[in-house]
């Protein structure tokens, strides 16, 4: 194997390490998760409100009037209003 080859193996092999471990930080992550997730249905909240809750604290303000704005012209479109 000449030098390049070499090189670009090494750099292969360095790129799926990496990649194997940031999957099981992900896993590990994803566990913690599922436990406080766990721990708030435990204490009495209801874990699709809190996920839905997360959602919209991901959206920008604007974004998320223009969604709710929208959601509400459909309700009352189908009577739901």
């Amino acid at each position: 194997m000449d030098d390049t080859q070499s090189v670009a193996a090494d750099q292969l092999k360095s790129i799926i390490e990496r990649i194997e471990r940031l999957e099981e930080e992900k896993k590990a992550l994803s566990d913690d998760i599922k436990d406080v997730y766990g721990e708030a249905k435990a204490n009495g909240f209801d874990t699709k409100v809190l996920r839905k809750i997360i959602s919209l604290r991901k959206q920008d303000r604007d974004e998320r009037m223009e969604e709710e704005a929208i959601l509400e012209l459909y309700k009352q479109a189908l009577g739901m209003g």
